[in-house]
This record gives C-alpha cells, sequence and structure tokens, in this order.
C-alpha cells in the first residue's frame, strides 16, 4: 500500500479525529477553562525511569507539559487546559508513538477523583457530539459509558487476581507484568475501569493518601483494553518532590543513561501551587476508541514509519 492509497484508506478516521478534537475543546471552554500552549522544546523534563526524552541541541522535547502547567497554577490561573505534542523514545507498537497528542487539564482546589469525573463527562459530550449515546462499539465490544465508572483499589485487584500486595512489595517489574497480562485482561469489558490507589512508590508527582500513606492519590482510567488517562492529586511540597526526583535520577543511572537537569523554575514554583488535580488523556488513544480503530496508526496521518 502505498501513501495515497494509505490516506485514503482513513480518510474517515482522520475528518471524525478533527471532530473530536473540536468537541474536546469546546468542552472546556463551555466549563470555564483557559486554553494555553507551552515550550515543546524545554530545558529539563521532570525526570522519569520509565520514559526516555528526545535531546535537542542540550534541551529536551516535551514529554509532557505538566511542569509548565502547574507553574500556570502556582501563577493563579484556576482552570487550564491545553491539547500539546509530546515525545518519547523508544514508544512504537500498536498504542503508542514516540510523537503524540496529549489532553492535559488542572482544577485549583480538585483531587484525583475529581479529574475522573471531568473525563466521565468530556466522553460522554464527544460521545454525544458524535451522535452517538452511552454505548460505544469498539473491536466487538459494546461499552456501557455511563457515568459513574466503577473503581477499583490496586490493593484489591493484586490480591483477588495474583495474590500479591503491591502496597507491601514494592517490585515494580513485577507490578507492570502483572498489570498488563493478568490484571487489564481481567478488567469488565463493557464498562470503562478506574484504578485507584497507586503504591506510594509510583506516586510520580501526586500526593500521597492521608488515610493511607502506603498509597498514592493517583487513579488510571481504562476503556476496551486501553490506557487512556491518568490523574493526581497534586504534590505541593518541594522537599518531598526533590526526593522523589533524586530516587528517579539514580534508577536512570542505573539503566546507564545521564539524568535531565533539575527542573528550577518548576520547584520553585511548588511552594505557590495551591491543592489541586491534574490528569492526563491520550487523545490518540480517544480518537481510536471512536473510530473503533485498532492500532494508533489508524487515527494518525503520518505515524513514524510514515513520517
Amino acid at each position: 500500500m502505498n501513501e495515497r492509497q494509505r490516506l485514503g484508506r482513513i480518510r474517515a478516521h482522520l475528518e471524525r479525529r478533527a471532530l473530536i478534537f473540536e468537541s474536546v475543546r469546546s468542552f472546556f471552554r463551555s466549563a470555564g477553562f483557559t486554553e494555553i500552549e507551552t515550550p515543546l522544546r524545554t530545558p529539563a523534563v521532570a525526570p522519569e525511569s520509565q520514559i526516555v526524552p528526545f535531546e535537542s541541541e542540550g534541551w529536551y522535547l516535551s514529554t509532557s507539559p505538566e511542569l509548565y502547567m502547574k507553574r500556570l497554577l502556582a501563577a493563579g490561573y484556576d482552570r487550564i487546559f491545553q491539547i500539546s505534542r509530546c515525545f518519547r523514545k523508544g514508544e512504537r507498537g500498536r498504542w503508542h508513538n514516540p510523537e503524540f497528542a496529549l489532553l492535559e487539564w488542572y482544577r485549583k482546589g480538585g483531587n484525583h477523583l475529581d479529574m475522573i469525573a471531568d473525563t466521565e463527562q468530556l466522553v460522554g459530550a464527544v460521545a454525544r457530539s458524535l451522535g452517538m449515546g452511552h454505548t460505544l462499539p469498539y473491536q466487538g465490544r459494546r461499552i456501557d459509558l455511563s457515568p459513574p465508572w466503577p473503581l477499583f483499589p490496586i490493593r484489591s485487584l493484586f490480591r483477588e487476581i495474583v495474590g500479591w500486595d503491591p502496597l507491601v512489595v514494592d517490585d515494580p517489574v513485577r507490578f507492570d507484568t502483572d498489570l498488563v497480562t493478568r490484571i487489564i485482561p481481567a478488567l469488565p469489558p463493557e464498562r470503562p475501569a478506574v484504578l485507584t490507589d497507586y503504591p506510594a512508590s509510583m506516586a510520580s508527582l501526586a500526593r500521597l493518601s492521608a488515610a493511607d500513606p502506603a498509597s498514592a492519590e493517583r487513579a488510571e482510567v481504562f476503556i476496551g483494553g486501553l490506557e487512556i488517562a491518568n490523574a493526581f492529586s497534586e504534590l505541593t511540597d518541594p522537599g518531598e518532590q526533590r526526593e522523589r526526583f533524586s530516587k528517579e535520577n539514580e534508577e536512570i543511572r542505573r539503566q546507564g543513561r545521564r539524568p535531565p537537569p533539575d527542573p528550577h523554575p518548576f520547584l520553585e514554583a511548588l511552594p505557590y501551587l495551591p491543592p489541586s488535580g491534574g490528569i492526563a488523556l491520550g487523545m490518540d488513544r480517544l480518537v481510536m476508541l471512536f473510530c473503533d480503530a485498532a492500532s494508533i496508526d489508524e487515527v494518525m496521518a503520518f505515524p513514524h514509519e510514515w513520517a
């Protein structure tokens, strides 16, 4: 298949993609959010041992707009959203492309579950804009999008399905393997699933739970077997955040890579960050769902090999 044939074949998906992006922007504007833009090329990124950034003449291509958006929150912005191009090295497969579209939004005074509620409303709004009801046909399944979506605490899922407690045993490799091969396939296929209360060691930039410091106020949304979104109650303690970054940098060094420099402007802004909720949602995967597409290549005009 040549390029012209391929682009003709996916034209309906690309036209629907444009409608979905328009619907997402309309949803947030109606809810009083301000659309903002942040740099795609940045002097520092958040150190994450599982994400490899692209370097650009001593700087980095953005892996996420998160740090910039939190600096805006710290400066007094209450509700903000952005659809950004992001770049992550080595991420290629059925659901991944090294360059992708990421939607992030933040709300002052919110928490991770507020962001999940936003996501329920957003997905419903997109469905309505496409003339659909609450039922999403995807890869032979009929998924009921009606809110509220069921919550599944990580501890309960792992104890029941794989017989160990990741809040007690810190084994990220085993966690990731069991999550992909055992946990996600066991989630109810006819409903979105929200995994909550991730281990504290996987808090990233989320705050720990006051009720159970062994867990983080972090939740992930899965629809049709796809991880769609990742929500945090945002950490506002600069000392704790520096410590977490230091641990991530140690792991990056163990992998034989050079850690990025500390994102000093973000860390300096963190004491002014109000209690907030934030979430990142993969726009390409959202389009996949609403196009009944099995691969991310079906909803991108120029994925990696066709660029």
